[in-house]
């Protein structure tokens, strides 16, 4: 499915005023960024922009701010810095987002400068779309840019708000994002597998049901897998579960088996006697849980049985760890399956932003994935079938 809404190359940028809303939402360091990939992700669209005249302005969010005014260390200057020193383009920071100095500085851009603002989420009428936020941001370009997948799923100021006033499009990654999460659906090379881990089958149980009328093989792995455990009837100890999801877990499995999706839980776990990084892992069968002792990761004879599937693939789809892949003990899973998948030489591998991300950088297997997504709710929403307000805001192509 192409994607369907009007991109820069379809817009006249030369001398305009472009106000771009990227994802510069990184991780700091003492006032460093410690992951530059979201702001590599932004550079093709601001340095296209540059390349065609035009005066470009960056906006984003970082962090959490409580939205009761600036937050030093949570100020978007060193990703302003970070972007100069990856570029070499001529880009200044403006201590403002909605004032006289954003105003200022805006209007003084001269083509191919690149200005970034303060983060939009130091003022709390950002998270809550307020129009009045939406037109000062809008009244600072004359055309607007959306290339910020990781917040499309978010109906907020900087990401809906100034497609009300100004011609709107998407940019690069938005339009590779949203292209290639939709498109593993809409004509996958088979056998498609699908692998999602994570916490809990309530954060995921859409995504679960759609990819259960597209997937050949869905592979449940991490704190999700004990609520489906409980399904089956087994006792789980004191891992993590979600009761009340027992039911939508049993069925589920009547789904898959309707659907001839061969539906894999793991066979084995480690449990430990409490959660933490000092804690001491035991491999025990999945139906023989001891009642003081709790899952952490899945064990090695499931190691290898997802090794096996993924191995078949020719598309992969990943999202959600296998285990508490933070502590090292309790990682073997997750890296077990990101090396299968890295093996996989001619599988179109895509992996859904959030954890799964994190995992993949920390083994530095990122380089053998043909996709990482940047964005990990959004992610879960397009491959769950739905809309996000933030690309349905933009001009149709």
């Amino acid at each position: 499915m192409a994607f369907s809404k009007k991109t820069v190359k379809d817009i006249d940028v030369d001398g305009k005023r472009v106000l771009v809303r990227v994802d510069f939402n990184v991780p700091l360091d003492h006032g460093n960024v410690a992951d530059d990939t979201r702001i590599k992700a932004a550079i093709p669209t601001i340095q296209y922009l540059v390349d065609h005249g035009a005066k470009v302005i960056l906006m984003s969010h970082l962090g959490r701010p409580k939205g009761d005014g600036p937050e030093p260390e949570l100020s978007l200057k060193p990703a302003a810095d970070k972007l100069r020193e990856l570029t070499g383009l001529d880009v200044t920071f403006v201590e403002d987002t909605y004032g006289e100095k954003a105003k200022e500085a805006a209007e003084s851009l001269k083509p191919g400068q690149v200005l970034v603002l303060e983060n939009v989420r130091f003022d709390k009428r950002e998270k809550k779309n307020d129009p009045e936020i939406a037109k000062k941001l809008a009244d600072l370009g004359d055309l607007f840019v959306l290339d910020a997948f990781g917040t499309a799923h978010r109906a907020q100021g900087s990401v809906v708000g100034p497609a009300a006033y100004l011609p709107a499009v998407a940019g690069f990654l938005l339009e590779k994002e949203v292209d290639t999460l939709t498109s593993i659906f809409a004509d996958p090379k088979r056998p498609f597998v699908a692998i999602v881990g994570g916490s809990k089958v309530s954060s995921k149980i859409g995504v679960l049901d759609h990819l259960l009328d597209s997937v050949d093989t869905l592979i449940i792995g991490g704190g999700m897998a004990y609520t489906f455990f409980l399904a089956k009837g087994y006792t789980v100890g004191t891992s993590l579960i979600e009761p009340d999801w027992v039911e939508a877990a049993k069925d589920m499995m009547k789904k898959a088996e309707k659907n001839g999706v061969n539906l894999l839980l793991p066979v084995d776990n480690v449990v430990a006697d409490h959660f933490g990084e000092d804690a001491t892992g035991t491999v025990v069968p999945s139906n023989e849980i001891p009642d003081d002792m709790m899952g952490m990761d899945i064990g090695p004879k499931t190691e290898k049985l997802y090794a096996d599937a993924i191995k078949d693939a020719a598309t992969i789809f990943w999202n959600g760890p296998m285990g508490v892949f933070e502590f090292d003990q309790f990682s073997k899973g997750t890296k077990a399956v990101a090396e299968a998948i890295a093996q996989n030489e001619n599988c179109t591998s895509i992996i859904g932003g959030g954890d799964s991300v994190s995992a993949i950088n920390k083994f530095g297997l990122a380089d053998k994935m043909s996709w990482i997504s940047t964005g990990g709710g959004a992610s879960m929403e397009l491959v769950e079938g739905k809309d996000l307000p933030g690309v349905e805001a933009l001009e149709n192509a």
